[in-house]
């Protein structure tokens, strides 16, 4: 297989997950109304500006590079990634940073590196069918379901669940949050089962993959636009 592989489309056929309702902030729950008038929910970061993102990403851009596509491995890429689950991922090690930041400034970055473009590496040739076959068939005889399940076809991931966007992650990057998920330690804290709303699903289904697994899909995702 060329090493030039994009993994693309490839006539997969869309699952659907299950939809949790976002809760948004409080004090940000409701929008100003006239009195007397019903009061309209805000959806999530509908007041995030892509342009004061734009600006405001310069100090995150050493890490996740620019637009937000890291080239050090072991940092996420941020390009194309959910603004829901981009704000949800405050953990320990961004917590200096996240501390001074307003509401205002985590909805405009989360909504400027959600309308930026991953652009990824190649799938590892040696592993990534693999990886595809676990990705979208899953493993029934280990009780892995479909990643494609939640997060897609070509790894968009699910705004409105708020499952994460996978496509062009880097394969170092993938492997270690999985190792992470198998072992406990993605997240830190006193109850890292509830750090995420989806997290205890990836707690249970990470333990259950081998490592040989988790090197195959994460080259897999990588090769993914």
């Amino acid at each position: 297989m060329p090493q030039s592989l994009r993994v693309g489309w490839m006539g997969l056929t869309a699952m659907a997950g299950t939809l949790v309702c976002w809760a948004p902030s409080p004090g940000a729950a409701q929008s100003a109304a006239a009195p007397g008038a019903a009061a309209t929910p805000d959806l999530p970061f509908t007041h995030g500006k892509v342009a004061d993102g734009a600006t405001k990403s310069a100090v995150c851009s050493a890490c996740h590079g620019p637009n937000g596509n890291s080239v050090n491995p072991e940092w996420p890429r941020l390009a194309g990634q959910s603004a829901v689950y981009i704000a949800e991922q405050f953990n320990p090690v961004m917590q200096p940073l996240a501390t001074t930041l307003s509401d205002q400034d985590i909805s405009d970055l989360a909504v400027y590196y959600e309308a930026q473009t991953p652009a990824g590496l190649e799938a590892d040739p040696s592993y990534w069918r693999g990886g595809q076959a676990l990705y979208v068939r899953g493993d029934r005889g280990r009780s892995v379901p479909a990643c494609i399940a939640c997060h897609g076809p070509v790894g968009r991931g699910n705004l409105a669940a708020g499952y994460p966007a996978l496509r062009a992650q880097q394969a170092v990057y993938v492997a270690k949050q999985l190792t992470d998920y198998a072992s406990g330690a993605r997240y830190a804290g006193p109850n890292p089962l509830r750090a995420s709303r989806n997290g205890t699903m990836m707690f249970t289904l990470a333990k259950r993959l081998t490592p040989e697994q988790i090197r195959d899909v994460a080259s897999y995702v990588q090769g993914m636009r």
